[in-house]
């Protein structure tokens, strides 16, 4: 049995995920000390909109990811609720990433695009978003 997660991300990170084929989640900057996939569309969508794409200083784009682990491995982290009822997370530590990424069934794929009117979609991207 799998999970299905969501991990909003702006241009940057879905170009390192386009690098590793689809495969992997990037490690964590030195001040981002877990990684937080969360647990349903609505929630990622919310923050895919409104931070990455919608932020003043954003790149004008937000991608929703999805992809499945096991539910047993799922199990081992704490349902994080961070807001309303339906801002659920996971807090995976920075240090567990790598295993993490190693849980991923089948690959991630872009699960709901929001482009803004300055978006150029850069070329080492555009193959996942068609």
């Amino acid at each position: 049995m799998w999970r299905t997660l969501y991990r909003p991300t702006g241009p940057n990170e879905l170009a390192l995920i386009v690098d590793s084929g689809m495969k992997r989640f990037p490690p964590r900057l030195f001040w981002q000390p877990i990684f937080y996939p969360v647990l349903n569309v609505e929630y990622a969508s919310e923050i895919a909109e409104r931070w990455n794409r919608g932020e003043e200083d954003s790149d004008d784009a937000g991608f929703v990811m999805a992809f499945e682990i096991p539910e047993k491995y799922f199990q081992q982290f704490q349902v994080q609720t961070v807001g309303l009822d339906h801002h659920q997370e996971l807090w995976v530590p920075d240090h567990q990433l790598s295993e993490f990424n190693d849980q991923i069934v089948d690959g991630i794929r872009v699960e709901k695009t929001f482009l803004g009117r300055k978006f150029v979609v850069p070329d080492n991207i555009k193959s996942v978003l068609s």
